[in-house]
């Protein structure tokens, strides 16, 4: 073991120690260590931080170079402390372009697409099924896509049609609950993936090919693979993303609500609790995603002021 992989098992442990999630650095600086290695680096240099963030095969304005220079300059600091020669990047020197991007609302004629390409394209041994229940899981039941590739066999309680999501983001634990029909899709996929795997170690529910749980890198170039096979997203001003199946099925909801003529104010901390926000203030952010939710919002209060004002 080099001393930087040594190094950052110790500086994870402490963070974890001291209560940080560090998801991101979890995943990514032990790639970035390995970059070093590879490269004969043994101090983490700007130069080298710079080189190893901007590596490419990532869209425009994409967040994940940012992403990784956060995570590097966390352990640079810690490194600082115990290599003279390390250098710390500085603040701004891979700045966000754009923190928050407009999300892409998928069409139920999208969601179909999608799915049915997964289907069509993809191995039919098993990735061609868990693929089309991943997507179509995303879409019904609006979870991150941590969540779903985090989700153990054990954690799909078939008599209660509910899913536990474990110690998700915020480190928080929630039930799920699932339409009949997203229950029925689950167990049809659970069957196929036993009929391949009758000896599956895992405890995984989506699994690849050959019986591991999927990756999180793998299912997001997998996706993207089947949005432009399917022409999906094709001559938009947005590019489709997988988290954006989260945001249509938030705004979904929404409109669904508003065109019911529900008190949705009273409904938003129900919906906040289902997704796991922290607070239902966050859960208010997708009246801004799409211009339909807008407008039944304006009509809302406009409806409201003309009932208030009749009544004076």
């Amino acid at each position: 073991m080099s001393t930087l992989e040594e190094e950052l098992s110790n500086y994870l442990k402490l963070r974890q120690g001291l209560g940080y999630k560090l998801a991101d650095a979890h995943r990514l600086l032990p790639r970035f260590v390995a970059w070093m290695n590879d490269q004969g680096h043994q101090s983490i240099t700007i130069e080298a931080a710079l080189a190893w963030c901007q590596l490419p095969a990532y869209i425009p304005d994409s967040v994940v170079w940012p992403k990784r220079m956060t995570a590097v300059r966390g352990f640079a600091r810690y490194m600082a402390g115990i290599d003279p020669d390390t250098q710390v990047p500085p603040i701004g020197l891979l700045p966000s372009r754009q923190r928050w991007r407009p999300p892409y609302i998928y069409t139920a004629h999208d969601i179909a697409a999608l799915m049915h390409q997964a289907r069509s394209s993809l191995d039919p041994r098993l990735p061609a099924a868990t693929y089309e229940t991943l997507i179509g899981l995303l879409s019904a039941a609006g979870l991150r896509i941590g969540e779903a590739i985090r989700l153990d066999r054990d954690d799909v309680d078939w008599d209660q049609a509910t899913l536990l999501i474990r110690e998700s983001k915020f480190g928080k634990t929630r039930l799920v609950p699932l339409h009949a029909e997203v229950l029925e899709a689950l167990q049809t996929y659970a069957k196929r993936r036993d009929q391949v795997h009758s000896d599956l170690q895992t405890s995984a529910f989506f699994v690849t090919v050959t019986g591991k749980r999927l990756l999180y890198t793998v299912v997001g170039e997998t996706f993207r693979a089947l949005c432009t096979r399917a022409k999906v997203g094709i001559g938009a001003s947005r590019h489709p993303r997988l988290h954006d199946l989260r945001h249509t099925f938030a705004v979904n909801t929404l409109v669904g609500w508003y065109r019911q003529g529900a008190d949705v104010h009273a409904r938003m901390p129900f919906l906040a609790a289902y997704l796991g926000h922290r607070d239902p203030g966050f859960t208010y952010w997708y009246l801004s995603a799409a211009p339909e939710l807008l407008a039944l919002a304006a009509q809302r209060i406009e409806n409201t002021d003309a009932t208030t004002e009749g009544q004076s």
